[in-house]
């Protein structure tokens, strides 16, 4: 990209950023490491061990160095251009490594457009960030240190004075690396570090492993309707191999639909990133800045079939990660479970598994039960408070209810769905029964 293309992608982000999402708050304090934030034992229930293996980089192996120096570079809000924000920021390990905020805050407290993913088992993604626009941890790493939204240092060079004017560092990458800071070791330390934090060992887990007294019977019920009439395991897989809960694709699910303009926002990421170069980092800018955030994976592969389609997240520690979805926008778990359970919002490019599902009030109660026992032991006490905090709002406030739509009453071009764009689900005799019983009694 030349300089002149650059610095004008760069004043496009910083017009589209001075409203909405990019108003300033109050810059919260870096957290603290605790116990939450050390490196995990792989001697867990349900932990995948020989995926393990092979996803560790042949030229990025861990070392307990590599994960000192890497925990101490996590929680370093020196790395931002303020001074301000960490990496810990957004992924506090007493948040279940996120922020617990719809969208995520950065320098100077501007907010960006997407939620934070966890780093919990984030070794295991094929692709990093909601639209995969990273292909490793060491190139995500790369990415938000950056970013002007996020921690706001304006280059590597930058960056790399900055570890070079601190002893500690100056010893760390020495002791480590062998050399003196650069980016690359950077990145590397980091993204060692989230390697460590693997979070299994879950009821589910020890379920699975034969002990059938580890699940509740309703978490029983939920298993049953995950795999069958929820169709929750159409795109959040489970196997002993890959137990991740995620098919690691993406699918426009209805949520940017809410307020999607997908055309006009298409073709101006088009020209955008036409003219700009399309790099990794003007498109890390389009996505974290701009209302065209909403465009998701079609940011990366300008696909129109990618349009509005963000990656299928695992859900393990779901209790511990609220708000939902790639722009925070669902509270609560039976937020989410409703967003499903209507058939999403309808949009040209919605992906063809989302249809209504006709499940009963009990029936999601059930579904939302069995997500909680997918949580891991260290974290249950904290999950099972979130869980009756949201099961309390869930009984008297549901914007995305719409048992109408749910049950098939509307659609079909109907009321409420009129136009080309309709229910194109099956009708609710073909889901009356429920196939899979995998694991219940």
């Amino acid at each position: 990209m030349s300089g002149r293309s650059y610095t004008a992608v760069v004043l496009i982000v910083a017009a589209l950023t001075s409203s909405g999402a990019g108003q300033a708050r109050a810059t919260m304090p870096a957290p603290q490491p605790g116990p939450l934030a050390e490196p995990k034992s792989v001697d867990q229930p349900g932990f995948p061990e020989q995926l393990y293996q092979w996803v560790i980089p042949a030229h990025n192996p861990q070392s307990a160095a590599k994960v000192a120096l890497g925990k101490e570079l996590f929680f370093d809000p020196r790395l931002s251009a303020d001074n301000t924000v960490a990496c810990a920021n957004c992924h506090d390990p007493d948040k279940g490594f996120t922020d617990q905020l719809p969208t995520s805050m950065g320098v100077h407290g501007k907010f960006g457009q997407r939620n934070a993913p966890t780093v919990l088992d984030s070794m295991f993604n094929i692709e990093q960030f909601w639209d995969g626009r990273a292909a490793t941890l060491e190139d995500q790493a790369e990415q938000p240190i950056l970013n002007p939204i996020e921690m706001g240092m304006p280059d590597q060079r930058t960056v790399v004075t900055k570890l070079n004017s601190i002893p500690e560092y100056q010893k760390g990458f020495q002791d480590t690396f062998g050399t003196a800071p650069n980016y690359r070791n950077l990145v590397a330390a980091i993204a060692v570090y989230e390697r460590t934090q693997i979070a299994f060992d879950s009821p589910f887990d020890r379920y699975m492993a034969g002990d059938s007294n580890a699940l509740t019977a309703q978490e029983k019920r939920g298993w049953a309707i995950f795999n069958g009439q929820g169709r929750c395991m159409s795109c959040h897989g489970w196997n002993p191999t890959r137990p991740l809960f995620t098919d690691d694709r993406f699918h426009n699910i209805g949520v940017s639909a809410h307020s999607a303009k997908f055309v006009p926002h298409a073709r101006q990421a088009l020209a955008l990133l036409s003219s700009g170069g399309g790099g990794a980092r003007q498109i890390d800018q389009l996505a974290i800045a701009t209302d065209m955030s909403e465009l998701g994976r079609f940011l990366v592969s300008k696909q129109p079939h990618d349009i509005g389609a963000f990656r299928t997240m695992d859900l393990r520690n779901l209790y511990l990660t609220e708000p939902y979805f790639h722009d925070g926008s669902q509270a609560t778990i039976w937020d989410t479970l409703d967003h499903y359970n209507k058939g999403g919002v309808q949009n040209p490019y919605l992906d063809g598994g989302i249809t209504p599902l006709g499940l009963s009030e009990q029936q999601e109660d059930d579904l939302a039960a069995f997500l909680l026992s997918l949580t891991s032991q260290r974290f249950m006490a904290q999950a099972q408070k979130e869980y009756r905090r949201q099961f309390t709002i869930s009984r008297t406030t549901r914007p995305q209810r719409d048992t109408a739509a749910a049950m098939g009453l509307k659609g079909r071009n109907g009321p409420g769905f009129s136009g080309p764009f309709g229910d194109i689900g099956p009708g609710q005799s073909a889901m009356s029964e429920d196939p899979a019983l995998l694991g219940g009694d």
